[in-house]
This record gives C-alpha cells, sequence and structure tokens, in this order.
C-alpha cells in the first residue's frame, strides 16, 4: 500500500484463534489494514465478531497467532510480556464501557494513576491531573469518589486518565455502552476534539450506528473477517 509507511497501525494477515475445552475457535481471520496518525476509527460488527479482539491485539494486551501488526514502526507481537507491559504503560491509553476506576481514589487520585509510573514530581502531576481534569469539564469533582460521580462523570475521568500521559492511541471499548443517549452524546463529542484538537489516534470498538458517525471511517467484522465493502 503507497501509504503503510506513513500508517501509525499496520496490519498484515493477522489471525487469531482461541482454545476451548479440545476445540479451537477461529476469531480473526487474515485481517490486513492501515490506521493513519489522527484517525478515529470505529470498529463495529455483531456479537462474536472479533472486534473487541482486534482492539486487544491493536493495543497489546494480546498477541496474535500470526501474521503482522506494528503501531509506530514497533512490531508489538514480537515483544516480551514486559516489553509488552512498558510498550502499554507508554503509547496506549484504555477507555472501557465499565469506567475501570478504583472505587477508593478521588477522581483526581484516579487520573493521577498512570502518573505514578513517571519521573514526574508530584507539583508536575498536579498540574497535569487539574489540567485533564478541566479538559473534561470536572474541576469541581476532583475530590469526588467513584460512587458520588453520575456514569457519564465516571467516564469523563476515565477519559481523562486515558490522555493523561499522552499516549500515542486511544483505544475505547464500547464507551458509552452503560450511558444514557444525553451522556453517550457528551462523551462522544469529547473523543471527537481529543481527536481533532489533540491529533489523538482514536480506535474505538462500538455496536451502536450512532457512535459511529463520530469516527472518520467505519470498519465491519463479520465473522473474523473483515467486510471492506463497508467501509466509509
Amino acid at each position: 500500500m503507497e501509504n503503510a509507511s506513513k500508517s501509525i497501525v499496520e496490519i498484515r494477515q493477522l489471525t487469531k484463534s482461541y482454545r476451548r475445552g479440545g476445540q479451537t475457535v477461529p476469531v480473526l481471520t487474515n485481517i490486513s489494514f492501515d490506521i493513519m496518525p489522527g484517525d478515529f476509527i470505529a470498529l463495529m460488527g455483531p456479537s462474536g465478531s472479533g472486534k473487541s479482539t482486534l482492539l486487544n491485539l491493536i493495543a497489546g494486551i494480546d498477541k496474535p497467532d500470526s501474521g503482522s501488526l506494528k503501531v509506530n514502526g514497533i512490531d508489538i507481537a514480537a515483544l516480551s510480556e514486559a516489553e509488552l507491559a512498558d510498550w502499554r504503560a507508554a503509547n496506549v491509553g484504555f477507555i472501557f464501557q465499565f469506567y475501570n476506576l478504583m472505587p477508593v481514589l478521588t477522581a483526581f487520585e484516579n487520573v493521577e494513576l498512570p502518573l505514578l509510573l513517571t519521573t514526574l514530581s508530584r507539583s508536575q502531576r498536579q498540574e497535569r491531573v487539574e489540567l485533564a481534569l478541566s479538559m473534561v469539564g470536572l474541576t469541581d469533582r476532583m475530590a469526588h469518589y467513584p460512587s458520588e460521580l453520575s456514569g457519564g462523570q465516571q467516564q469523563r475521568v476515565a477519559i481523562a486518565r486515558a490522555f493523561i500521559t499522552d499516549p500515542l492511541i486511544l483505544v475505547a471499548d464500547e464507551p458509552t455502552g452503560d450511558l444514557d443517549r444525553v451522556s453517550a452524546d457528551d462523551i462522544l463529542r469529547m473523543l471527537a476534539r481529543l481527536n481533532s484538537e489533540m491529533g489523538k489516534t482514536i480506535i474505538m470498538v462500538t455496536h451502536d450506528p450512532h457512535a459511529a458517525k463520530s469516527a472518520h471511517s467505519i470498519r465491519h467484522l463479520e465473522k473474523g473477517e473483515l467486510d471492506v465493502t463497508s467501509e466509509r
């Protein structure tokens, strides 16, 4: 492909299967495509189509059985588990459907968590966290615990935590799946801002066509295969 050398994610003939009992169950078959820097991709497909598996492979949570998966020129499938953990911490911001916030920590402390692994001083961490929470409109909720926040507010905390380390890519797995339509639209606008204003590359799994419209392009998976005719 002409633009392959410029892509931030380069996937070639990716295959993944799982063992269930004595059987091998194929999940992804011969997946190939590129994601460009600053793109916003929605991965869609029915339950069991492999979209979350593909997201996990791109994020370095899982490894493929075969094929090539390069992120910013690095073949992450070739990294050891320790190298992969370091790579994820430096390059990937995660946004989950159910927020994955620590209930015993405040909004401020939840966002600060990834920075504790860096060499930033306490004052530098505080400055970054306050800026991140202001960007998601939660300056007045910094000292609140997750149980004291609405679902939409918890997801905004999770988004602030995802981009606090300035990662290379943001991966979002059904980020609006647990929210009402008003809160979901708020989160989608926030992701669109991160993409347009901060240039973040975003890869989002969703089953919601309305949410997918926020993306630049949509990739459909069907029974573990990429439907190239459905690309928008």
